[in-house]
């Protein structure tokens, strides 16, 4: 139990939610663009499988939606409080141009943080006892 890395790390970090220590994605990096969202088979750690099921990740939209809508919220929030919302110095339209650009600006790390935050919903800390095969072997399912 004290070895055992904490949830806001491993979903921070993007590793494995079954054993927190693999990396999610093969690329720790979102560049280049066209090979941000490859992730490996299976754990290189503890060898959980990543795609649960044929188009497991389509359900990760409703994810990314709700992480966007945060991010929308957040930015209310602190330009209310520093700016103020005005149709009289056109602050709305500062407000809905700002909140666009972040988004377009995060959308890459949205769609990551929505794919890990639908593997962590399913599959929980120490669930499968899979581990890697050795080296020169394949698994058989």
């Amino acid at each position: 139990m004290a070895d055992r890395p904490s949830l806001p790390s491993g979903i921070l970090g993007m590793k494995c939610p079954n054993c927190r220590k693999g990396n999610m994605y093969t690329n720790k990096s979102i560049f280049p663009l066209k090979e941000m969202m490859l992730m490996p088979d299976r754990c290189p750690v503890c060898g959980q499988k990543m795609e649960l099921e044929v188009g497991f990740y389509y359900g990760t939209g409703y994810v990314s939606y709700a992480l966007s809508v945060g991010v929308a919220i957040f930015n209310a929030l602190w330009f209310g409080l520093a700016v103020g919302f005005s149709w009289k110095n056109n602050s709305i339209w500062w407000y809905l141009g700002i909140t666009v650009a972040m988004l377009l600006l995060l959308q890459p790390l949205l769609m990551r943080y929505s794919r890990v935050l639908y593997l962590y919903m399913f599959v929980k800390y120490g669930s499968s006892p899979h581990r890697p095969p050795a080296d020169g072997q394949h698994s058989v399912e």
